[in-house]
């Protein structure tokens, strides 16, 4: 897709100072632009950059007064890192657009769908399914039974999401995503086999929820897995039967949330911390990377370590742990002083 710099400013509100007319078709770094890129500038670290680059439009910030000669053409706006970020959605979404149903793809009897809906090749639409308007679902996905999605939602290639699945508007699921797999539940037999325990519950995904690739959120056994409105999850995270995640929650990748944990609003979760199960975590809880967390936590709570304890705690122990050798080394050498004494 190609774009001028005057269709560009028009989005963004913004003045041009150069050729209205060029033309841009990719995106690049200011450091690595070329003829026919976009680029911006809002970090003075790179201001040297924009007399050499090569890209064809940069955005720059209204007070931005160049010292020497320039090639590019520049589209001065309030706020260039915004605007780029601003341009940058209205691409995804020109990119992301599609409509019309390809084929080869399955829709199952009873199904109901609204406008504007993408439904791409080799993907399957179970049984009485409900979808909202502006659905897109890429090639290779799958929808099960019962699935009832919103409006605006986007299944990217290869996402699944299992029957009795309730989603909401505004949500995206990147590829790889299974949404309502059984619960990991299983019963034990005196001679040390396994049972499997039916999951017959499902997952609620409510409004503005992003879910990262190859994530894996598992129906509950009876009741609901539920993901509240404004819940941001990251790649390869793990979220077992009957979780519950509050309203505006980041967790990065790797972390696993064991069964029937309920994590609380506004959270920050860094990558690879463990839940154990039917813990209750508070609002507004940061937990640093890598922590396991085996206990109830308090709203506001600070934590670090495996298993976790206070931030500060953990900082002030880490520096002691860092100089355990040299701490062991000087209380041997003491011993020796105080035997040599006796």
């Amino acid at each position: 897709m190609k774009f001028t710099a005057e269709q560009i400013a028009g989005i963004l509100e913004g003045e041009i100072v150069g050729n209205p007319m060029v033309e841009v078709f990719r995106l690049s770094k200011i450091e690595e632009g070329t003829a026919g890129s976009l680029t911006f500038l809002s970090n003075p670290k790179y201001l040297n950059y924009i007399y050499s680059t090569e890209a064809s439009v940069t955005i720059v910030n209204n007070t931005f007064v160049p010292e020497n000669e320039l090639t590019t053409t520049l589209i001065k706006v309030e706020d260039a890192y915004q605007a780029f970020s601003k341009l940058l959605e209205y691409y995804n979404h020109v990119k992301n657009n599609k409509n019309g149903i390809e084929q080869p793809s399955v829709i199952s009897e009873n199904v109901k769908y609204g406008k504007q809906l993408y439904l791409g090749s080799f993907s399957f639409i179970g049984n009485n399914v409900v979808l909202g308007d502006n659905v897109k679902i890429h090639p290779n996905c799958y929808v099960g039974d019962n699935v009832i999605m919103g409006d605006n939602v986007t299944l990217f290639a290869g996402a699944k999401v299992f029957s009795e699945t309730i989603i909401g508007n505004n949500c995206a699921i990147y590829s790889g995503a299974i949404i309502g797999s059984d619960g990991f539940g299983f019963a034990p037999h005196a001679d040390g086999t396994y049972s499997k325990i039916p999951q017959i519950g499902n997952v609620i995904i409510e409004d503005n929820v992003d879910i990262g690739s190859c994530t894996t959120i598992d129906r509950a056994t009876m009741g609901s897995t539920i993901i509240r409105k404004g819940v941001k999850l990251d790649n390869q995270i793990q979220v077992a039967h009957n979780v519950e995640i509050g309203e505006n929650t980041v967790i990065a990748a790797q972390t696993g949330i064991a069964g029937s944990t309920k994590i609380g609003k506004n959270c920050m979760i860094g990558g690879q911390v463990g839940f154990a199960g039917h813990l209750t975590i508070g609002n507004n809880v940061r937990i640093q990377a890598q922590s396991g967390v085996g206990r109830n936590v308090k709203d506001g709570e600070i934590l670090q370590g495996s298993p976790t304890f206070g931030y500060n705690d953990f900082s002030k122990s880490y520096v002691h742990f860092k100089n355990l050798p040299k701490i062991i080394s000087e209380f041997e050498e003491l011993k020796k002083t105080i035997n040599n004494k006796d």
